[in-house]
């Protein structure tokens, strides 16, 4: 039953990844020749695929009981669709993609996160994230950084110009500010001083507080919790996670990282974000139930 299960769903996020290129085909023709306040509302009006994306996810989870999603949002008050973002995750699977998606709708406006260059490659979505606008980072060795310089800010200038873009419409930036999904294996190696999470790195997320200054509303910190064990996207797809809890706190960005110039801004947000990670630890540790 799991495996038919996970079948039909991954048949479903096929077809929805599939259908959602009728629209977005017929409106990235119309952008080649819109300009002006034409072309502002069209790059808003593209921003619908997210939400059709999201809704469509959100339906396969309850048609197909996926999971048990508990969510906790504290001051949801100060969040607004008309207002920019930067929302931050521990990240553990891929499922948490489709969860913070999912679950952000339609409190949030449209989520776009850091991905890596090479899923431009991935049929429909990866292409339909790049035309949508979602930040691509490399991941550069510092040999290949010796032999070409100029890769040193190849990711900046990436983010720097979607930011241009995100500031056209109400927009939120996910940062998964580990780095990487959070395994055993790299905890192991990473000797981190966190419990149940990577050191975090705030190189991207210094990006975007420069690229974004003077828009962004709040940083919302979200804590994604699997009390059963972190599932695998195909253990999710089967319906093998049971529960899943969603801490989701919205925090006001200090202004000794907002007004702070380049250097100063790295180690207040550097000070800033640690805390806020000690903090999420001990929020997973009352939800394992372990002091």
């Amino acid at each position: 039953m799991h495996v038919i299960r996970g079948i039909v769903a991954i048949i479903w996020i096929a077809c929805n990844a599939a259908l959602v290129w009728v629209p977005l085909t017929f409106w990235l023709v119309q952008r080649t020749w819109t300009r002006g306040e034409k072309l502002s509302s069209l790059k808003k009006r593209m921003d619908l695929i997210i939400w059709w994306w999201s809704a469509n996810n959100a339906r396969m989870i309850r048609l197909f009981n996926t999971t048990t999603v508990e969510i906790d949002w504290h001051e949801s008050e100060e969040l607004s669709m008309d207002k920019w973002y930067l929302v931050i995750s521990n990240h553990q699977s891929w499922t948490d993609i489709v969860l913070l998606q999912t679950y952000l709708h339609p409190v949030l406006p449209p989520l776009k996160f850091f991905t890596k260059e090479q899923l431009v490659w991935v049929p429909f979505i990866g292409l339909a994230m790049k035309v949508l606008g979602f930040p691509y980072v490399k991941r550069v060795t510092k040999k290949q950084m010796r032999a070409n310089p100029d890769l040193r800010t190849a990711d900046r200038d990436n983010i720097i110009t979607a930011c241009e873009d995100f500031k056209n419409h109400p927009t939120s930036v996910l940062n998964f500010i580990e780095g990487t999904r959070r395994t055993q294996e790299k905890y192991d190696h990473q000797n981190s001083e966190f419990k149940y999470l990577l050191r975090p790195k705030i190189g991207g997320l210094d990006y975007v507080l420069e690229g974004m200054v003077n828009h962004l509303h709040r940083l919302v910190d979200v804590t994604i919790v699997y009390p059963d064990g972190v599932p695998t996207f195909w253990e999710f797809l089967q319906g093998k996670c049971q529960h899943v809890r969603i801490d989701i706190k919205p925090r006001e960005i200090p202004a000794t990282v907002t007004a702070a110039k380049a250097q100063n801004r790295r180690t207040e947000l550097a000070q800033w974000i640690k805390s806020l990670w000690l903090d999420k630890d001990e929020r997973i540790a009352k939800v394992m139930n372990i002091p």
